[in-house]
């Protein structure tokens, strides 16, 4: 059995229920909605939590994504992210949230980059006719505040990660290519949504479009998205069809923790991507687990 490659994990959440508002972990529970009941992760998870739940991976570093605080609180959230990175080294780099339409944008995003391990944003916009599948009432990408303030991203140096759903990939394509400079990751795998009509095909098509763009990467996460529940001969093609999209230099493993923690352990999903890569080339592993990630996100770490 080959041995496991270093993590570098881009895609890690962290919270302090008592310090931070998150409303969409707060009661009532329901299971209409893309995660399902998220109760049982509706507890603090705080850095050492993370790190117990990936004990069995040598992580070298870690990007916290923007957990889904109110909107109120985002700045906090950097803030108290920095103070631990400060303090005890992780996370390695910050992606941090800001709603790309508010008026106030560009005020907010220079406050971000006040923090040294601020890396990028990320504005959540999965839209989708099926409103429990939507995370807002209305396609956000389709506006010109949305494009205005996607445009400013570049000035003060920062990614961007895309959650969003295939049948939006299209139109955000456009808007992505007219910004070359700006880093694009798209999150979870790009969210296949297999029981939309034609949903691979959308997917593909989509996915197609964005890999043609140079400065866009994707992160492999969120089976639980797409099958509850999922096993790794399911995540399989997947997974290959992503890689084979974006080729070994653009692709990168992660674990979304604690949200993919409703679909299944750290060794769970991570043992699956490990195992369906055990045929591809050292160098192309440690590209996938670790060096895509710590260079796309300009982490500076030493492999």
């Amino acid at each position: 059995m080959r041995a496991r490659p270093p993590l570098v994990d881009p895609h890690v959440h962290l919270w302090d229920l008592a310090h931070i508002r998150y409303p969409w972990l707060a009661p009532p529970f329901d299971a209409d909605n893309p995660n399902g009941s998220v109760e049982p992760i509706a507890v603090d998870y705080p850095l050492d939590a993370y790190l117990a739940d990936a004990a069995g991976w040598d992580v070298r570093g870690i990007v916290h994504i923007d957990a889904g605080a109110h909107a109120d609180d985002a700045l906090r959230e950097t803030e108290w992210l920095q103070a631990m990175a400060d303090a005890r080294g992780l996370p390695t780099g910050i992606v941090a949230f800001a709603a790309l339409d508010d008026p106030d944008l560009e005020w907010l995003l220079a406050r971000h980059v006040e923090h040294r391990s601020v890396r990028g944003i990320r504005h959540i916009v999965n839209w989708h006719p099926d409103p429990a599948r939507s995370y807002s009432p209305a396609d956000v990408t389709t506006s010109d505040a949305w494009a205005r303030g996607f445009g400013l991203l570049a000035r003060h140096g920062l990614s961007f990660d895309l959650q969003a759903y295939p049948g939006q990939f299209a139109h955000l394509a456009e808007l992505i290519a007219k910004h070359p400079d700006t880093q694009v990751i798209i999150d979870h795998s790009g969210m296949a949504i297999p029981g939309d009509a034609d949903g691979w095909g959308v997917w593909r098509r989509g996915m197609a479009k964005l890999a043609a763009l140079p400065h866009v990467a994707v992160k492999i996460s969120g089976m639980g998205f797409t099958w509850r529940p999922w096993d790794a001969e399911q995540a399989r093609p997947y997974v290959l069809e992503t890689i084979e999209l974006f080729g070994t230099d653009r692709a990168m493993f992660a674990s979304n923790f604690p949200t993919d923690k409703l679909f299944g352990s750290f060794d769970k999903h991570l043992g699956a991507y490990d195992a369906i890569t055990a045929d591809f080339s050292d160098s192309e592993r440690a590209a996938l687990f670790a060096g895509n990630a710590n260079r796309i996100y300009r982490l500076g770490l030493v492999l």
